[in-house]
Order: structure tokens, then C-alpha cells, then sequence
């Protein structure tokens, strides 16, 4: 197929959630670039539109069926001539509420779950086969089945360039049930990557122009991949080792994890590889034993500060993050006083935290004893403010360092170019855009918001050769930032 014919037809995707779907909403492009699909910025100039949905949020159905809405309206202002434009909804809300998706949106034409999109060629070629709504006036097509076959052995080697950072996903879905969470209903039990096929995509990662991947998993460091020589398994530590191989990978992540997966393996990996970056996110969701029980979550909040604490003894400059929940059901104000005590205990640089909100066919929608509304948004307020002062601290202590930066993209003003930290944090430095994709030495001026503000260091522009650097050192600084 020629290059004229391929960017006949152009695709938007809107991407909601989670970093799994940024993933799978490239991969979907990657998938449907043979049928001449090329990206689109706006849904107004597209052929296709893509919805890829989460379903962990509150309201998240909702928003979709208003965003459909507003899909309509385009559909109906299209010029007859540029043809019928697509819509499909993929992800999680597709996978949860496939069904009624095409009951009270007709002018959906697909609806695809986060387990079969590597269909969504041969779901395009049904659709057009079919073309006129069929006697209910309605369309589209659904195939939200948990497959026989690796949807990952269906994929396109070829795909487009990532940037500097990219993801790479490993593992899908979960065996632990925590009663809040709707992911092992919508994403199906745990599932691990070959490590041949991992390690083969970082490679053509790194022949893209990639620095950094982050490997993705509902559970990443539950993964168990087949080893290379097919003899047996691999945990994420020994991927780990693996992939810091790989030349041109300088940076290796890893998201979301489950306290109760971190290996001794693991924990090896954060002292002995200088590629692992010391920034780990861990979600605890409580610091109340009784919550965590009430979760389904399997430990305790010592359990967790153990584990914390193991991982700090092999690799001081470890800094943390983790997600939150507050007001789950029965939650009591000693409860919510564990969590705050657990926050104090462990510090963290970053935390995601949320009011309960109930997922209907999840165990906690049946618990009853529902926190009130106004006390969830105190109690929100209150752990919002303590990570908020632990974050604002964290950065004020990056103030006078020097650190290696990946430099990813152009910033908002003249000059700036935006990258990362080791530990996750955004920081601003003027540079030439020749240095985007590359590590850069910066130290570190101010603070301002959220994020961090530098300058190149002198040991940066007096080695500046034009080539990407490729440093090799663990990062020696102190204690975690």
C-alpha cells in the first residue's frame, strides 16, 4: 500500500485512565495504520474516532455516553461527501457494558473490549460490510470476549515511534480481588508476557529513539513470563536485569504494583541495576488493618512499612508513591486516622488519592455503613494536605542538586524543553530542542507549583558532543528526595 493511500483516512483516539490504556490506544493505531489510518488531532477532521474507556472512576459510563453525544452532533454536521464517520468504544466501559453501549448509542458502530482490539480490522471490514442500520436502527458490531489467543501474538511488530519514554506492557489483569475494583471483571485473571516478546519490543523501542520505558501491568510485578529459553519463568526483577541490557534504554519503570509481589528478586533489582530509576509506585489504599481487611487487600499496614523499609535498606534513594482510598464503607475516624499515621510513617514524593465510590458487581457496592459525603470531602482534604506538604517538601530538597534529566518534549515558553527526574518529578531547562530525547545534567534553581526548574549543568554543555548520552552510574545522592 502506498503512502497516498495510507493517509487517506485519519483516526482520533481520546484516551481515558490509566497508563495501560496509552498503551493499548497506540497499539490500536498501530493495528488499523494497514487500512490506511493515519492520526488525527481532532475528532472533527477524523474518519474514526476511538473512545478508549476506564472503568474505575466514579461516573465513568456517563461521561462516555455524554462524550457520545457530542460525537453525534459531528457525525450529524459531517459533509455528505467525506462519508460516514466511525465511532468505536473500546476499554473497560466497553468490556462492562457492551450491550447497553449499543442500545443507548445506535450510532456506535463498534464495541471492542481491552482484550480483542487486535479484531478491530476485521470488526472495520464487518461494519462496512453491513453499512444501513439493521430493524432497531441500530449498527454496530461488539466482541467483548476473553480470547483463546494472545491478543500480544496478534499485534503488529511494526509500530509508530513512542518518543523518548514510552510503555511497554507485560502483564494484564488481576487474581486478587480487592473488593473496591472492577479490573479483574473487565481486564480477566493475570496474564504475563513472554519475556522474548518483551524484550523484543524494547528493542525496537530503543531503534525508535527510546530512553525510558515503563512497564505496564494491572499487576506488573505479579509477572511470571516464560523465560527465554522457554524452560521456565521469569519475575519482573529478572526483566528487569534483562532489559538494562538492551542498549539505549538508560531508564527502566515499572507500574502498578501490589505490596504483596515484591520479591526478594525485586528488591535485589532496586540495589544492583542503575537503569531501575529509584522512583516506585505502590499503592497501600489504607493504613487502617481493619480496612485493608475489609479490602480483600491481603496485608497489613506494618506489612507494607515493612516492605517499604526493605526496599529503602537496598536502595536509600528510593522515593515512593501510592493511591488512596478515603471513606470506604465502615471507614471510622481512627481508621482514617491510620492512614494519615501510615502517610507520616513512609513520606511520600507523590500519592493519588479519592473518595470511595461505589462499581456496581464489586463486593464493597453491598457492604452498607456508607461514609458521608461530607465527611469523605474532610477526610479527602486531610490526606490530600499532608501528601501535598510531603510533595512540596520533597521538591524544596531537589533545590541545589544536579540531576539527570530525560528530556522529552518542547515546554510552554521560547527555548524550555520539559523532561523527568529519577523520581518522576517535571522539570523545566532551556536548552536547544537538539537535546530532546537525550539525559542532560541539571541543577536544579526553584520550585515553582508542582514542578522543578534548572538549568544545564556546566559538565553537560562542556561534554556536549551532539550525541544522546548514555549514562551508566547508579545516582549516588543521599537520601530519597
Amino acid at each position: 500500500m502506498s503512502d497516498t493511500t495510507r493517509a487517506k483516512k485519519k483516526l482520533y483516539i481520546k484516551t481515558y485512565g490509566c497508563q495501560m490504556n496509552v498503551y493499548d490506544s497506540a497499539r490500536m493505531a498501530d493495528v488499523l495504520a494497514p487500512l490506511g489510518y493515519a492520526p488525527s488531532q481532532a475528532p472533527e477532521d477524523a474518519d474514526m474516532v476511538i473512545l478508549n474507556t476506564c472503568h474505575i472512576r466514579e461516573k465513568a459510563a456517563e461521561k462516555v455516553y455524554s462524550e457520545l453525544g457530542r460525537l453525534r452532533a459531528l457525525q450529524q454536521e459531517r459533509p455528505a461527501e467525506a462519508g460516514r464517520q466511525l465511532i468505536a468504544v473500546a476499554g473497560c466501559v466497553a468490556q462492562a457494558e457492551g450491550e447497553e453501549i449499543l442500545k443507548r448509542a445506535p450510532q456506535v458502530d463498534m464495541v471492542v473490549g481491552p482484550q480483542t482490539y487486535h479484531r478491530l480490522p476485521e470488526m472495520v471490514a464487518q461494519v462496512e460490510r453491513q453499512g444501513a442500520a439493521d430493524e432497531n436502527g441500530r449498527r454496530g458490531v461488539m466482541d467483548t470476549d476473553f480470547p483463546e489467543e494472545d491478543k500480544f501474538d496478534r499485534l503488529p511488530e511494526e509500530s509508530a515511534p513512542q518518543g523518548p519514554s514510552a510503555f511497554l506492557s507485560i502483564q494484564e489483569g488481576c487474581d486478587k480481588f480487592c473488593t473496591f475494583c472492577v479490573v479483574p471483571y473487565t481486564r480477566g485473571a493475570e496474564f504475563s508476557r513472554p519475556a522474548s516478546q518483551v524484550i523484543a519490543e524494547a528493542k525496537r523501542l530503543a531503534a525508535q529513539g527510546t530512553r525510558e520505558v515503563t512497564l505496564l501491568g494491572q499487576n506488573v510485578n505479579a509477572y511470571h513470563g516464560a523465560s527465554l529459553d522457554g524452560r521456565g519463568e521469569w519475575g519482573l526483577g529478572r526483566l528487569v536485569r534483562e532489559l538494562a541490557e538492551i542498549d539505549g534504554i538508560e531508564r527502566i519503570r515499572y507500574t502498578t504494583s501490589h505490596p504483596l509481589d515484591v520479591d526478594e528478586e525485586l528488591i535485589a533489582a532496586h540495589r544492583d541495576v542503575p537503569q531501575l530509576m529509584p522512583f516506585l509506585h505502590l499503592p497501600v489504599q489504607s493504613g487502617s488493618d481493619r480496612i485493608l481487611k475489609a479490602m480483600n487487600r491481603r496485608h497489613s499496614a506494618d506489612d507494607y512499612r515493612r516492605i517499604v523499609g526493605r526496599l529503602r535498606e537496598a536502595n536509600p534513594d528510593l522515593a515512593m508513591a501510592s493511591d488512596f482510598i478515603v471513606g470506604f464503607p465502615g471507614e471510622t475516624a481512627d481508621d482514617h486516622a491510620a492512614t494519615l499515621q501510615l502517610i507520616a510513617d513512609i513520606g511520600f514524593v507523590h500519592a493519588y488519592s479519592f473518595k470511595y465510590s461505589s462499581r456496581p458487581g464489586t463486593p464493597a457496592a453491598t457492604m452498607g455503613q456508607p461514609v458521608p459525603e461530607a465527611l469523605k470531602d474532610e477526610r479527602l482534604q486531610m490526606v490530600q494536605q499532608l501528601l501535598g506538604a510531603q510533595q512540596q517538601a520533597a521538591n524544596a530538597r531537589t533545590v541545589g542538586r544536579t540531576l539527570p534529566v530525560l528530556l522529552e518534549r518542547k515546554g510552554k515558553h521560547p527555548g524550555q524543553l520539559v523532561g523527568r527526574t529519577p523520581y518522576m518529578q517535571s522539570l523545566a531547562v532551556e536548552a536547544p530542542d537538539t537535546r530532546i530525547g537525550r539525559i542532560a545534567e541539571v541543577e536544579v534553581l526553584s520550585v515553582r507549583g508542582n514542578s522543578l526548574h534548572g538549568r544545564l549543568a556546566e559538565a553537560t554543555l562542556a561534554g556536549d558532543t551532539g550525541m544522546p548520552t548514555t549514562p551508566r552510574t547508579r545516582i549516588e545522592e543521599s537520601t530519597a528526595v
